[in-house]
């Protein structure tokens, strides 16, 4: 059984960027040597507590679940979910992967040419410019599209086709900076730090 110090942690750099995921007990030993500060959403906006600030918040705002507190023999302290490091403000280098299902989640799941929302085991991937006239598989050539437009299209250009793209290919503003801890470790106070989760597989050239 999990403890309450083995709950997962959403760690924010200085710019409060998600960087990492963290057990509570790597988190409480960041913030006593005040290399990091709690993060708590407070009416419409984000408060910062030092340890003992936190301790002290505790008092007066006990937790109400026990995987939410963490006891010691004088006080009981509330379980950060989100901390902030006060010195660390670089973000992870991660090259966004040109996934088969990366390419379905910036197309949310939608074929490029009829517009259709389907479950992703009835779509495709469709080179715009096909490799045969010199296509190459990128953002700006690779779309999401069911199978009756992928038939249809075949290995022609759109126009070619009598068809045309519903948005212009692009590459995805987000980023995978934590994606592979995520999982089903995603808590509800995490969501507006969190980056757009990336799956598996590189697609190749």
């Amino acid at each position: 059984m999990q403890t309450a110090l083995e709950q997962p942690v959403l760690v924010l750099n200085r710019l409060w960027q998600a960087v990492n995921v963290i057990g509570a007990r790597r988190a409480f030993a960041l913030l006593a040597r005040g290399h990091a500060q709690v993060v708590h959403h407070h009416e419409d906006d984000f408060r910062t507590f030092s340890m003992l600030d936190w301790i002290d918040f505790s008092v007066h705002n006990p937790p109400v679940e026990q995987m939410e507190m963490v006891r010691t023999p004088t006080r009981t302290i509330r379980l950060p979910r989100v901390i902030l490091l006060t010195f660390f403000d670089k973000l992870p280098c991660k090259e966004l992967k040109l996934t088969r299902n990366n390419v379905f989640e910036r197309d949310k799941n939608t074929c490029q040419y009829c517009a259709r929302v389907l479950p992703r085991e009835e779509l495709n991937l469709d080179h715009v410019i096909p490799r045969d006239n010199g296509g190459k598989t990128t953002w700006e050539n690779i779309v999401c599209s069911c199978v009756k437009c992928n038939t249809r299209k075949a290995n022609r250009l759109p126009h070619e086709a009598g068809m045309r793209l519903i948005r212009k290919p692009q590459r995805p503003k987000w980023r995978p900076v934590i994606s592979l801890v995520l999982g089903n470790q995603q808590h509800e106070v995490w969501k507006d730090f969190l980056d757009v989760a990336y799956w598996n597989v590189e697609l190749e050239e």
